[in-house]
């Protein structure tokens, strides 16, 4: 029960990071597995069973969430802009009484209230987290359409730094691909590669794996960089960095809705955001307490 119920947390992780504004690393947090991902990345060669016991249905999840999503979020954005926004902030909000109890525990441990440094975390990171969103845009797309040793090594770092962005909560991988003109490459590379597997297309297979593989391989090496960074703040500045996750994590509504920019008001759309707001935030609220 525990392996599904972990890939279902993994899909919702992986569709959080596919998504501009939203943050995979919130949603692990969101749904009560952040910590334990953290322990297991770190810890994958000390403890080995256990870390790919916690790992491999997380991970299977994400690699499903995001190829799944990969297809429908232009559709999703496009046809129904207010809903789908209002989803995910519902799937982000719905973590929110998770971390704040491991906030009031950590205080508690320590026989301490909230200070006037948890209070500067948490504004400078929530500044920063609209900041961040402020600063993407549409952007021009990079062209991957013939990839070179040196597109080889910037996949590669491109990879490296996204992924970074992509453990820490609040702060979402896919806007700074954004900001730096790769999302749409990206995107388009994976349902590409996946057309061409479905279709047995060597040559657009080839070419996808040109692509996807360097930046893959970034990812990877930059997951258990920073992971180790994570652990080493939980393990000496709990307080503080819960704090300062807190507040990435209540900017990302607000970025999701900046990034959403002008919609017509539908009445019927509306309705049903606010419903899928509040279907989100039980589901995630469900999940996260099935630790």
């Amino acid at each position: 029960m525990r392996f599904f119920m972990d890939v279902i947390r993994g899909v919702l992780i992986g569709v959080a990071n596919v998504i501009p504004g939203v943050s995979g690393g919130t949603m692990a947090v969101s749904l009560g597995v952040y910590d334990r991902l953290i322990s297991s990345l770190t810890g994958l060669f000390k403890n080995f069973k256990r870390s790919m016991q916690t790992l491999v249905p997380i991970l299977l999840g994400a690699a499903l969430g995001i190829v799944g999503f990969a297809f429908l979020i232009e559709y999703l954005f496009a046809t129904f802009p207010l809903a789908t926004c209002l989803t995910f902030t519902g799937l982000i909000l719905g973590g929110l009484p998770i971390l704040t109890g491991s906030l009031k525990k950590e205080l508690e441990k320590r026989n301490t209230g909230i200070k006037a440094g948890h209070v500067a975390a948490f504004v400078i990171l929530f500044v920063f987290g609209i900041g961040m969103s402020l600063a993407g845009g549409e952007g021009a797309a990079v062209d991957l359409s013939r990839v070179n040793v040196i597109g080889i090594i910037l996949l590669f770092v491109i990879g490296m730094v996204t992924s970074a962005t992509m453990v820490i909560p609040g702060v979402s991988g896919s806007m700074l691909l954004m900001i730096l003109g790769y999302y749409n490459s990206i995107i388009s590379a994976i349902t590409d590669f996946m057309t061409a597997l479905k279709d047995f297309d060597v040559p657009g297979l080839l070419h996808g794996v040109s692509i996807l593989m360097p930046f893959g391989i970034g990812v990877v090496v930059g997951i258990f960089l920073i992971a180790k960074l994570i652990e080493f703040l939980f393990n000496r500045y709990a307080a503080l960095t819960y704090s300062a996750i807190l507040g990435l994590i209540i900017s990302s509504p607000f970025a999701i809705f900046i990034n959403m920019g002008a919609v017509q008001l539908r009445p019927a759309e509306v309705i049903a955001g606010v419903l899928l707001l509040a279907a989100g935030a039980v589901l995630t609220w469900k999940v996260g307490d099935e630790k």
